[in-house]
């Protein structure tokens, strides 16, 4: 099947806050959690601009930002790890992470 010429891709529209909030009723694997777990389903997830919404939203439900996941790591220490992610960290650090 051919594509239309007349339909340009999109990507990367940007996202709702409904769409944002979503992420924060994610339930968490045995021992996991909760917090540790929705806050990397959104970073996995997210680009940079939506993840920091995201943590706003956790915030306004005072949520943990410095939760753990099992081994006793914070998502900051495992974003720490990560190439580009300075925009991650800069959100992070700012939300007292």
């Amino acid at each position: 099947m051919a594509e239309r010429k007349d339909k340009q891709k999109v990507i990367g529209e940007p996202m709702t806050d409904e769409q944002i909030k979503v992420f924060l009723d994610f339930p968490p694997e045995d021992g996991e959690n909760p917090d540790f777990h929705v806050l990397l389903k959104a970073y996995r997830a997210l680009r940079v601009e939506d993840f920091e919404r995201f943590v706003a939203f956790f915030q306004e439900q005072g949520r943990d930002i410095r939760a753990t996941d099992p081994q006793g790591r914070t998502l900051l220490d495992i974003v720490r790890g990560h190439g580009k992610s300075e925009p991650f960290i800069a959100i992070l650090q700012r939300a007292g992470a």
